[in-house]
């Protein structure tokens, strides 16, 4: 062993520190734009390397905010770190640069440094500077080296070299002999400036006085302080064998593909020897000195010379590989003579390029600008050459695109607008191909997912909604459901439903109708009435969950269509409590004359309003007939003298419903031999109630009207005078006063009158004679109506007004029908007649004077 092989770990670091003290602070130098220091190799662990802080000018109190750090392939060892405190490079574990870079002169350790927010690369090179750790050594502490006795003053005998791993004035620089009056020692030095040492003869050698002569071989490096290494050199004299092989030259040259397979013939080797026999006998194989790994690359054939490959090549590992081979013959006192061979790879594109996601940032924001980095891609080719020059590239067919910031470095940007509504994630193909031939090339697949932003508002699947409900419907039940879409995901694209505040005919739009925030059902508050609203139309807003929230809404039309639900109202004639609408007809009428005309309404619309009139009884059937359609009351015949001066009708009226409704209207025609001059189309005669009744009712009427006397019916008209004396005007040909007329309370009120009313004429400008008709029933009656007649009367226009008392829920019954004998039988409330259907022409005077009131009589009669 050397003189400095025993020195302790000690010693090592003393040596690197005076390298350091000598050598001043490692200076960044830049190199290509990127920065570039030198530091001993063995430095302890924390041993100081650079201010990356100060150099590289960044804030060093945001260092670990921004993720600061050296990137690193897998797997490869961290010699350097970096203080995310101050910035400082430090030595992260001892670096032995023979290690690390082997043979190579120059061993560079290039650190990719990545900081984010905003995410930026910088490139440092850090150089390995070799110190003299290593001491010469030989393969073997002795040698013996054969000299035939006969050697001639003057000639060389090649000796092992000295190995010294370090490189540089560092390796090794020169041998020395020790002391002797034979040998003396000639340096030689190779083409790769390496140094090995010949043996010179310089004194005759006779094996009779000394057959062995020890000699001390001493290998110096060139470092400080200088190392060495020493071997034994055991020289024995033999007899003479005059002649030693010889090489056809001292050094060969070869070059070989990388990926020659094993066994290949890496060259052939040629060594003559003059002697004869054993004598001139050669022997191959490699000097004592060949590392073990051109053992493992390499064999030579003893006999003939051959060096084969034995082992796969890696030109990326060793681009030379120096054999060192020895010839001898098999005589006895063999000299061994030496050549080296070079044998230089040719590089072969065997390495395909790999690709390193260095760092990513994902997902991306669907608003990020054009620009924006995402991910940093490293690529690596071993090969040399245009082997190892790598394009990187992207599909096209995505946003996204790749710039080089350093060589071999790549950010991957985007390059427009992403919408994750339209395209949530992109998987982004990266292909990096080399320069080779053929080309090699790596694929990589990098996902990238768009976060969503809240920019999108809700939006309905229809423009508008058209909802149809049929009237009397149950509250609570569901009308119709409303949807909407937000193209957003997650928080951003939960919906919640409501509707807008407003009124409908002066009522809060909450009152009619409700809806489910979460599914969109719409429910109807109570029930409809197509009589009362027959159409409103709501706002729907959908409110999303995001920040701000966005909403959009709906016109929702909502439509009730009709039930047969009314019952038609007699309006003209009009009966009123305890009488009997009345007619004169003279004596003289013919065939077809016009008695009066029987009026009607019904508030449904359609078929449901479209009436029909018929004669339901009659005193006599062969008298009179009623027309179906105008409710005109014609004769059919002349009056004969048998028949009865007062004829007792019953009209009734049936709309055109499933199941159909009807009202009846009972008439008393009086025959007179002449007819007054003024006379409304239908006078009142009172009767008792039960004078329109059925046959048998007719006779109890009779009997009735002839007990209760004079008296009676004198208070009636007295009551009728007082209370509806514009009647009385009108009988007269005046007409109505400015006031409006007064209906009169009755002392009772019949289960079946009429309890409200909305149907109200409205008088033309001037006067209108007024008519009170109430209708008669078995109890008293709530309601009573007055119908204005005038001569403009054909002007009129109908108007509806609410009733007076508070308005009860109705009390509808489809199914029922007026019998015969009731004066009237229609619903318990009177809705607003339709005009969807338009009474006969000769019916409008009549409807047109029509004008109802309604006051409830809580008190006596």
């Amino acid at each position: 062993m050397g003189a400095g092989a025993g020195s302790g770990r000690g010693q090592l670091f003393l040596r690197s520190l005076l390298f350091l003290l000598l050598a001043g602070p490692p200076a960044p130098r830049p190199a290509g734009g990127q920065l570039r220091y030198a530091v001993p190799e063995e430095l302890e662990h924390g041993a100081f390397v650079a201010n990356l802080g100060e150099d590289l000018g960044l804030d060093v109190s945001t260092l670990s905010a921004r993720r600061f750090r050296i990137v690193s392939r897998a797997g490869a060892r961290q010699h350097l770190e970096v203080n995310l405190e101050n910035g400082i490079l430090f030595v992260n574990e001892r670096i032995d640069r023979e290690e690390v870079c082997e043979a190579r002169g120059t061993c560079l350790l290039h650190l990719q440094l990545l900081i984010e927010s905003p995410l930026e690369l910088y490139r440092v090179e850090v150089e390995v500077l070799d110190i003299n750790d290593h001491a010469p050594t030989f393969p073997w502490q002795e040698y013996v080296l054969e000299v035939a006795e006969s050697a001639v003053l003057g000639a060389r005998f090649p000796l092992e070299s000295a190995q010294d791993p370090d490189v540089g004035t560092n390796s090794v620089h020169t041998y020395r002999l020790s002391p002797n009056g034979f040998f003396s020692l000639e340096v030689q030095t190779r083409s790769d400036a390496s140094k090995f040492a010949e043996l010179v003869l310089e004194c005759a050698l006779d094996r009779e006085q000394q057959g062995v002569h020890r000699v001390l071989l001493t290998a110096l490096d060139g470092g400080v302080p200088e190392r060495s290494g020493t071997a034994h050199i055991l020289v024995t004299v033999l007899d003479a064998n005059d002649n030693v092989p010889a090489f056809d030259q001292p050094s060969y040259g070869v070059s070989l593909p990388e990926d020659a397979p094993a066994g290949t013939l890496v060259i052939q080797l040629n060594a003559t020897d003059l002697d004869e026999g054993p004598n001139g006998e050669i022997e191959y194989s490699f000097s004592g000195h060949a590392p073990p790994r051109v053992r493992e690359l390499f064999q030579v054939e003893p006999r003939s010379g051959q060096v084969l490959l034995k082992g796969p090549l890696d030109y990326e590992r060793a681009s030379l590989h120096e054999l060192y081979v020895q010839a001898k013959d098999r005589g006895p006192s063999a000299v061994a003579v030496h050549c080296r061979v070079l044998v230089h790879l040719l590089d072969v594109n065997d390495n395909a390029p790999e690709v390193t996601l260095t760092s990513v940032s994902t997902p991306v924001l669907e608003d990020a600008p054009p620009g924006t980095i995402i991910a940093v891609i490293s690529v690596l080719d071993r090969d040399s050459g245009d082997n190892g020059r790598v394009s990187c590239e992207v599909s096209p067919d995505v946003p996204f695109e790749l710039r080089s910031s350093f060589r071999n470095y790549y950010t991957l940007v985007t390059t427009q607008a992403l919408d994750r509504e339209v395209v949530p994630e992109y998987n982004i193909s990266i292909t990096a191909r080399d320069m080779g031939s053929p080309a090699l090339l790596t694929r990589s697949t990098l996902t990238v997912p768009v976060s969503d932003v809240h920019d999108n508002a809700p939006r309905f699947l229809q423009p508008s909604y058209s909802v149809y409900v049929m009237e009397n419907n149950a509250p609570g039940a569901s009308i119709c459901s409303v949807s909407a879409l937000d193209p957003d995901c997650q928080q951003n694209a939960y919906l919640s439903y409501s509707i807008a505040d407003g009124h409908i005919h002066g009522m809060p739009v909450g009152t009619y109708v409700s809806i489910n925030s979460d599914s969109g059902h719409m429910y109807a508050l109570r029930s409809l009435d197509y009589e009362q609203i027959r159409s409103f139309q709501i706002q729907v807003q959908a409110q999303d969950a995001g920040f701000p929230p966005l909403s959009a809404n709906v016109t929702v039309h909502i439509f009730v269509l009709d039930q047969n639900d009314n019952a038609p109202v007699i309006v003209s004639p009009m009966p009123r409590n305890g009488s009997v609408a009345t007619e004169l007809v003279p004596r003289s009428a013919g065939p077809g004359y016009l008695v009066g005309t029987v009026s009607a309404v019904d508030a449904d619309a359609g078929l449901n309003s479209r009436l029909s009139y018929q004669l339901l009884q009659a005193t006599d059937f062969t008298l009179f007939s009623v027309a179906p359609d105008t409710g005109e009351l014609r004769t059919l015949r002349s009056f004969l003298e048998q028949d009865a001066t007062r004829q007792q009708l019953v009209v009734q009226v049936r709309d055109g419903g499933q199941p159909a409704l009807s009202a009846t209207v009972s008439l008393l025609l009086s025959v007179v031999e002449t007819m007054p001059q003024t006379l409304s189309d239908f006078s009142e005669f009172s009767l008792p109630p039960e004078a329109s009744s059925s046959s048998p009712l007719t006779l109890y009427l009779l009997v009735s009207l002839g007990s209760i006397s004079f008296t009676f019916l004198l208070a009636i008209l007295i009551l009728t005078a007082i209370r509806c004396h514009g009647e009385r005007r009108s009988r007269q040909g005046d007409g109505c006063p400015p006031p409006r007329c007064h209906c009169c309370p009755w002392s009772r009120q019949s289960p079946d009158g009429l309890k409200t009313s909305n149907l109200t004429v409205q008088p033309p400008a001037g006067t209108t004679a007024a008519t009170c008709l109430d209708v008669p029933g078995s109890g008293p009656p709530g309601y009573c109506y007055k119908v204005c007649l005038g001569p403009e009367s054909a002007q009129c226009d109908f108007m509806f007004l609410k009733p007076c008392s508070p308005p009860r829920n109705n009390e509808k019954d489809p199914g029922k029908q007026s019998r015969p004998g009731q004066h009237l039988h229609v619903s318990k409330q009177i809705k607003q007649p339709n005009m969807d259907w338009l009474p006969p022409r000769k019916q409008q005077p009549a409807l047109k004077r029509y004008q109802t009131q309604h006051c409830r009589n809580r008190g006596s009669g």
